[in-house]
């Protein structure tokens, strides 16, 4: 894997439990979590992500899913 460079969520708080994002030159969007950013790398394309975020931003916090 290339070396990445990371950005913490901007919604984060102070703390250990932010979600850092980082894309490679080919698109792919890789997910960690900050406590350890080498433990877990998610990886998944641009389409998925831009989906996530959605759901994320028009759900109401702590709504229910389906």
């Amino acid at each position: 894997m290339p070396e990445l460079t990371w950005q913490k969520s901007s919604y984060c708080q102070e703390g250990n439990s932010c979600i850092h994002v980082a894309a490679t030159a080919t698109g792919t969007v890789h997910l960690t979590e900050s406590s350890d950013p080498t433990a877990a790398i998610l990886s998944t394309a641009p389409t998925a992500f831009a989906a996530l975020l959605r759901t994320a931003k028009t759900r109401p916090a702590g709504a229910k899913t389906a």
